[in-house]
């Protein structure tokens, strides 16, 4: 197949090489052996390839920049990102051409990410971030996670590793997923609709899903208010899953434990934003899931996964639904 991948001008740190193309060939080698493969990072590079290309691999920022085209031999785009929900809706995408996401990418780092936050709003560290700011020596003492609840929205790849690491510490595991299907790591798995009946209980909520138009504002001002006052928050899966304002007024009238962000509404969060004085909250910058060291060669295998099943007539594990947005 003639592939194109088309490397953003400005992150060297997760552009593609010919160097980590050959190894991932060598580690696909029936599926990856005779394609022509170019990689260019400028417009004039893609308008090279845009012509013979059959697959175009690229990041999701790109998209928008890159279509329309002419690309008459296109059937396949491969986003390297596992949300897409910057994508839709998806009337750009040409008639014909299978969307394919990098779901699988982020697991092991979203897992550790996942468990370092609940470990750290089990031992208090977002309030104790916040007393030290005011210089304040706080007496405050924390329990073991062993035995406590944990409530895990979305339980695909981000959220079942990290149902997998809180298990592991002995937790009592909560999966919420929209379709409601067990998850081996939870449990027990509830369908979105039995939110509400869990929150109350929960004393550490991890989000994980994929934004949609379902999923927007997930957890809402209403929501946050069913939490109990010891409940924390740890946000992996985008911003927009939460009432970021109703959030922040909780944090800040101590209505909740505590918080790790690490997607926000808005990115990078803006100078003099509230929520980089909010109260017991720890932000990160969108980093939770991304291992540089593993990233390319890991997105290569799943891309060539999903030719392995285009070749033998299987459905494309990662082709994006546009109706589910995912």
């Amino acid at each position: 197949m003639r592939i194109h991948i088309q490397n953003p001008p400005d992150d060297p740190l997760f552009a593609f090489d010919h160097a980590q193309w050959d190894a991932a060939v060598a580690r696909n080698p029936d599926i990856g052996q005779g394609h022509d493969v170019s990689i260019a990072q400028d417009a004039e590079g893609f308008a090279a390839a845009a012509p013979d290309m059959e697959v175009l691999i690229a990041w999701t920022s790109q998209a928008r920049k890159l279509f329309p085209c002419e690309a008459p031999k296109l059937k396949i785009i491969s986003f390297t990102s596992a949300g897409v929900d910057r994508l839709a809706p998806f009337e750009w995408v040409p008639p014909g051409v299978s969307v394919l996401n990098n779901s699988g990418v982020h697991g092991d780092k979203a897992g550790e990410y996942a468990l370092m936050a609940v470990l750290m709003l089990g031992n208090l560290m977002p309030r104790f971030a916040t007393k030290q700011r005011e210089q304040v020596w706080d007496g405050s003492r924390a329990s073991v996670l062993k035995g406590r609840d944990v409530v895990v929205v979305g339980t695909g790849t981000l959220g079942g590793a990290a149902a997998e690491q809180l298990g592991r510490l002995g937790m009592r595991v909560t999966g919420v997923s929209f379709s409601g299907r067990q998850h081996p790591a939870c449990a027990r798995t509830l369908p979105v609709s039995g939110i509400d009946a869990v929150l109350p209980e929960t004393q550490f909520l991890v989000l994980t899903a994929p934004l949609t138009e379902a999923s927007r504002n997930l957890l809402s001002r209403e929501r946050i208010a069913m939490l109990p006052k010891q409940a924390g928050v740890v946000n992996i899966g985008r911003g927009p899953l939460i009432d970021q304002e109703a959030l922040c007024d909780a944090l800040d009238a101590e209505r909740i434990a505590g918080a790790v962000l690490d997607v926000f509404a808005e990115e990078p969060v803006p100078p003099g934003h509230r929520l980089w004085t909010t109260r017991n909250l720890i932000m990160t910058p969108h980093m939770s899931s991304d291992d540089p060291g593993t990233y390319n060669p890991r997105t290569l295998d799943i891309f060539f996964a999903n030719l392995r099943a285009l070749r033998d007539g299987k459905p494309m594990p990662n082709r994006v639904d546009p109706q589910r947005g995912y």
